[in-house]
């Protein structure tokens, strides 16, 4: 048994007002849409509901019965339209908020503080690049990464850019290197190297690198997290590329830009288009928005 809302709506106005064009009338539309839409609802009933009483078109008893649990549906309905608009336009609903490490680092202890932020549930995924649009299925918003050279987000999810963030080479404060403004790829070529596991964007860097000094680099150590990394770097264990903006400071290591390679990447936060319908998600998208405005200056 299938019927809609629209088909219920008109039998209901026909058996009150009695005929087919007055309820035409009361609707807005012709009658002969009327009739279109009590045959449609017809085709999925077992016994009729309307019958011809001289030139007016009546509604039989399993008609009238249709029609006054009709009334009973378009209350429901309206009762859930109001709740579903109550939950939309709710300035602290919950939002969940999914980051990869270094993202929430940076972005999660200023959501945590702004007064306009709503009620907020956080939680990290360090993922490669192409596991962070499905995330969108489980959260409200995803902080998701990628380098310049790698592939921009699928047309499924909506992105709200963030940062467009310089990744540095970080040499030890004590380190032959770290007296040099900037840095080439021969300058670093022949160190030892952290860098982060496979599968994951940053590896491809540091291969284009190698390809610039014609060489392979030696990596030693995989690490993920950037915390971890920056005290390796400060312990000897190799250099690393690290994020300007989000990455911690550690008296340690010095941060030195590289040339000749392109070492960006957008930080961006990822949604599902339907999820800004809610005033708590756009709150967020704005905050995020306004971090990221002081992260990067």
């Amino acid at each position: 048994m299938t019927m809609d809302e629209r088909q219920l709506r008109v039998l209901r106005e026909v058996g009150e007002l009695g005929s087919v064009t007055a309820a035409a009338e009361a609707l807005l539309v012709t009658p002969s849409a009327i009739s279109q839409q009590l045959r449609l609802l017809q085709r999925s009933m077992p016994v009729p509901l309307t019958e011809r009483d001289g030139r007016r078109v009546v509604l039989t008893a399993a008609g009238r019965a249709l029609a006054g649990a009709a009334a009973d549906v378009e209350s429901a309905l309206a009762r859930a339209r109001q709740t579903v608009e109550e939950f939309v336009e709710q300035p602290d609903g919950v939002v969940t908020i999914a980051a990869f490490h270094s993202a929430a680092a940076a972005f999660f202890p200023r959501l945590l503080r702004s007064g306009a932020a709503p009620r907020l549930s956080l939680h990290d995924e360090d993922v490669p690049q192409d596991e962070f649009p499905p995330l969108t299925r489980e959260y409200d918003v995803v902080l998701a990464h990628r380098l310049d050279h790698t592939a921009a987000w699928p047309r499924t999810v909506t992105v709200t850019p963030l940062l467009h963030e310089p990744m540095d080479v970080a040499v030890p404060v004590d380190h032959r290197l770290a007296a040099k403004r900037s840095l080439t790829p021969r300058d670093v070529a022949a160190e030892p190297w952290i860098t982060v596991h496979d599968g994951f964007p940053l590896l491809a860097t540091i291969e284009a690198i190698g390809a610039a000094a014609d060489r392979r680099l030696e990596v030693v150590h995989r690490v993920n997290e950037f915390t971890v990394v920056a005290e390796m770097v400060a312990a000897g264990a190799g250099l690393a590329l690290i994020p300007r903006w989000t990455a911690r400071p550690h008296p340690g290591i010095v941060l030195k830009p590289l040339r000749g390679v392109q070492t960006r990447r957008h930080v961006d936060a990822l949604h599902r288009p339907e999820r800004t319908a809610r005033r708590a998600v756009r709150t967020i998208l704005s905050e995020l928005q306004t971090a990221a405005g002081t992260i990067s200056h």
